[in-house]
């Protein structure tokens, strides 16, 4: 039996505001970012887990005020100049916890574009308490910032993320897929994320519809896989 070409096309998410589906678990964080908003420091930083929103809001943000996104692995200081003349959205900022050089240009970046009246925005998963930043100054100011959550999904969120993450990818499960995978899977948005990319990754290479079937098979596998891991290994 031949098996199905399957070309591995990437996924190009949905960013708008209109994509966005608001929930108790992410409401305060939708707030905050209205146009209408203005944070008490300036500042905002927007935690949560891997694959929970954090990048689809910065974008939504970034439309409405005509921020600048970028990456803080990729900041330096021949940057900052030119990002503080308006205000900036910097992604991921933890990342960036062992490199001086990168610390030294957010420090001055942040200060740059608040004392041009600009706002910014940071991100990263964990609480910015947590973020264990090497330069004390940075940290401080850091945590001097409005915080607001992404918490973990209920029901409904999960249902929403797992629909729009298959249509990210321009495939249509059967009806009752995403009710048994809000129903059996681990409540998180990264686990969302990494179903979906396999079920598109088997039908592609099998040849078969996205089926509850298909659903119970990957799930029973994730499972398995985690229980050898979680095996203790012989000395």
């Amino acid at each position: 039996m031949l098996k199905q070409l399957s070309f591995n096309l990437p996924a190009k998410p949905a960013l708008g505001r209109d994509d966005f589906f608001v929930a108790p678990s992410n409401a305060m964080a939708v707030a905050m970012l209205d146009s209408a908003f203005t944070w008490p420091s300036g500042k905002l930083v927007l935690s949560g887990p891997r694959a929970a929103g954090k990048t689809h809001l910065v974008h939504v943000w970034a439309s409405q005020s005509g921020a600048k996104i970028i990456a803080a692995a990729d900041l330096s200081e021949d940057r900052v100049p030119e990002l503080a003349r308006g205000p900036v959205a910097v992604e991921d900022v933890p990342l960036i916890a062992r490199s001086p050089a990168a610390q030294t240009a957010l420090f001055h970046l942040h200060n740059m574009v608040l004392a041009n009246g600009h706002a910014l925005m940071l991100t990263g998963q964990a609480p910015p308490n947590l973020w264990a930043l090497s330069l004390p100054d940075l940290q401080s100011r850091v945590q001097a910032a409005t915080h607001v959550a992404l918490e973990a999904p209920d029901d409904a969120l999960l249902a929403v993320v797992l629909a729009k993450l298959f249509d990210d990818r321009q495939i249509i499960p059967k009806p009752d897929v995403i009710p048994y995978l809000v129903a059996h899977m681990d409540r998180s948005f990264e686990a969302a994320a990494q179903i979906v990319a396999q079920m598109d990754e088997i039908s592609l290479a099998e040849g078969r519809t996205l089926s509850r079937p298909l659903a119970v098979r990957l799930l029973a596998q994730n499972q398995y896989e985690m229980s050898l891991e979680s095996e203790p290994k012989d000395d």
